[in-house]
């Protein structure tokens, strides 16, 4: 027997060996043999038979990330990558970030299949939706199109859930589309007119939802839940009635139900409130990497909430390990003196905003005096004229920022010099000329000027208070706009409380960055150009008239935006890339003589902090919210944190 046994063991040995040197001769064979492995995190659950094991885990035909083409690593799984936010209601980044989308925006920003295994479009009229065979919601429950059936017969069709009707996006010429449940993997959407709108807004950075976990959800609404329990449901979550329950339980972009199932890489695990969340990997994800191995690599992600002033300075001290949002240009003399201590780069990405800072005249502002006086032209032009914009450059941004307005960048085919240019002159005397042609009078000849109704001229300037930089930039207005008559005063707020005062008319000017997509093509839907959307802040009131079909809101009563809004329609019954590209550049011309947002200045680099540790995280990028979903699109699921393998396989 023990001669047997020193047989087999040299035997094991040599076989050992023999492995070993194969895998040196051809070290494919290690890397296959790697993409069997679990992630170390995941081992135990599989070893005890609570969770699958991964090729039960994932669909049939997974998303193999195109690692070459994103000059990405084969990376290693473990760690907790650390990152801050300024609130609670951030927890809905992840989503932002995780960027798991039916059809998404690759790194030259086309579209392709995410979740959804492929697609056909016809005449941006049939969309067909295949979906991934055995994918699985991430607790295990199977994604199929039960899920779309679910989200179109009994949310978005329920007149308690959505009084409405359907989202705006899924409406072409003012009509839904027929919905087909073809079968378990396939849904077709089929609209008599094209729906130019469909795709964009389903690979957004705030992504439209079409699906719902319905295994989970159903059991909130009133068509499947058994009333007495439902209303028991309601009482314990103290909520008003079934559908109140049904959305505090089921909205996957604010991310704040750690119970309801995700797509999406990590998933919350901290309910709130919290001063900081934890994003656990989802065990069923759908992508792998080029081995095969499921990603993503970094077991979990924690968001730290701290006051939004404070993520510089916590930045700089070594608190994240990935880090833009709360970070300014503002913020790079600081994040330099800690880089080396703390062992992080600082890395300039570029901004695809069409202005890194922009002035919103609110043109429903309830005062209507300053309602008037907002939907005049050439006050609008006088405010442009009067801005300094060179000295905001060099004061704010050491001389690097450009003055511009907002409008299209000079990488989009459809930029032209002039729109970027109109009415940027710091021309003060041309300012005062248009202004005394409005009748605004000034006191003495010098003082402020005073409104028809003889009212000072006091202007506020409402902003959300995230960035100081906007305030600081604010405060060299006030001493340009003093020499035209106008007091600048400046009105810092909370973000909801920011955005419901414009809302409700009751802003009469705010500032934010400028156009989110500053990268159009001619194919590119020109939804900001346009009153579309409450969110809008120069129209809001139009915005939310068109956005919700005359329900709610102001009609359209100015001129040139009932032009835009004509052009916008003109765009989406264009017959081909020519006469759309033909549209933007009309649409274009107007926002450059008309000024509804007043653009600053634009190629303002965004400081990225990343750890010496984390990798694949490009060395240089887009770093914009749409298109590209500031990290998304670079797939955080593919980042690792070296040396964090060791301490994971330890647990």
């Amino acid at each position: 027997m023990r001669s047997l046994g020193r047989a087999a063991l040299c035997r094991a040995i040599l076989s050992f060996f023999l492995v070993v040197l194969a895998g040196i001769a051809q070290p494919g064979r290690q890397i296959a043999a790697a993409a069997e492995a679990e992630p170390p995190a995941l081992a135990a659950a599989v070893a005890n038979r609570t969770l699958p094991p991964m090729d039960q885990r994932l669909p049939q035909t997974p998303l193999k990330v195109p690692f070459d083409a994103l000059g990405l690593e084969v990376g290693r799984y473990g760690g907790d990558l650390r990152t801050l936010v300024g609130v609670t209601k951030d927890t809905r980044m992840m989503v932002v970030y995780g960027y798991a989308r039916l059809i998404g925006y690759d790194t030259t920003w086309a579209l392709k299949p995410d979740i959804l295994e492929r697609y056909e479009v016809e005449d941006n009229r049939v969309f067909t939706f295949h979906l991934r065979k055995g994918h699985k919601w991430s607790d295990g429950h199977p994604y199929t199109t039960e899920d779309f059936r679910f989200f179109w017969e009994d949310v978005a069709n329920n007149p308690e859930l959505s009084p409405s009707g359907p989202p705006q996006f899924m409406l072409a010429g003012g009509k839904p589309p027929r919905v087909e449940i073809i079968d378990e993997t396939t849904v077709r959407y089929t609209w008599d007119a094209p729906n130019f709108d469909f795709l964009p807004a389903l690979a957004g950075s705030r992504p439209e939802y079409i699906y719902l976990p319905a295994h989970y959800l159903k059991a909130f609404h009133v068509r499947y839940a058994e009333g007495r329990a439902l209303d028991e449901q309601v009482r314990a979550a103290g909520q008003r009635d079934w559908t109140a329950l049904f959305y505090n339980k089921g909205r996957p972009y604010q991310n704040d139900n750690p119970d309801l199932p995700s797509l999406e890489p990590w998933v919350l695990q901290t309910p709130p409130p919290s001063s900081r969340f934890v994003f656990v990997r989802n065990p069923y994800f759908h992508r792998v990497d080029p081995e095969g191995r499921q990603l993503p690599y970094i077991d979990q992600v924690s968001f730290s909430v701290v006051n939004a002033s404070l993520i510089p300075v916590k930045t700089a001290s070594g608190d994240a390990d990935l880090q833009a949002r709360g970070l300014s240009f503002q913020n790079i003399a600081v994040l330099k003196q800690g880089q080396q201590r703390n062992n992080f780069d600082v890395r300039l990405w570029t901004s695809a905003r069409g202005s890194e800072l922009a002035l919103f005249p609110n043109l429903n502002v309830d005062d209507p005096t300053w309602r008037a006086l907002m939907r005049e032209t050439n006050f609008r032009r006088a405010l442009s004229l009067a801005i300094d914009r060179d000295e905001v450059s060099q004061v704010i941004y050491f001389g690097l920022a450009k003055g511009a307005q907002d409008t299209v960048l000079p990488e989009s085919p459809l930029y032209k010099p002039a729109y970027a240019e109109a009415w940027t002159d710091y021309d003060i005397a041309e300012a005062n000329r248009l202004l005394d042609g409005l009748g605004l009078k000034r006191d003495g000849g010098n003082g402020p000027r005073r409104l028809a109704d003889g009212r000072t001229m006091d202007l506020v300037v409402e902003t959300a208070g995230e960035d100081q930089t906007q305030v600081d930039v604010l405060q060299l207005l006030h001493d340009s706009w003093a020499k035209i008559g106008i007091n600048l005063l400046i009105k810092p707020e909370q973000r909801d409380l920011f955005r419901n005062r414009v809302f409700s008319g009751a802003t009469q000017m705010s500032v934010w960055t400028g156009l989110e997509n500053a990268l159009p093509a001619a194919d590119t839907v020109p939804r900001e150009l346009a009153p579309t959307d409450q969110q809008q802040l120069s129209w809001p009131k139009w915005g939310q008239y068109v956005e919700t079909d005359g329900r709610s809101g102001e009609p359209i009563d100015l001129p040139a935006a009932n032009a835009l809004a004509r052009l916008y329609t003109d765009w989406e019954a264009a017959a081909d890339e020519e006469a759309r590209a033909a549209i933007w550049h009309e649409m274009l011309q107007i926002r450059a003589d008309e000024l509804f947002s007043i653009g600053v200045v634009r190629a303002v680099p965004q400081p990225v902090v990343v750890a010496h540790r984390l990798r694949n995280v490009p060395q240089d990028g887009v770093y914009n919210w749409e298109p590209g979903a500031y990290f998304g699109v670079y797939h955080p699921d593919a980042f690792w944190l070296a040396g964090a393998e060791d301490r994971s396989a330890k647990r």
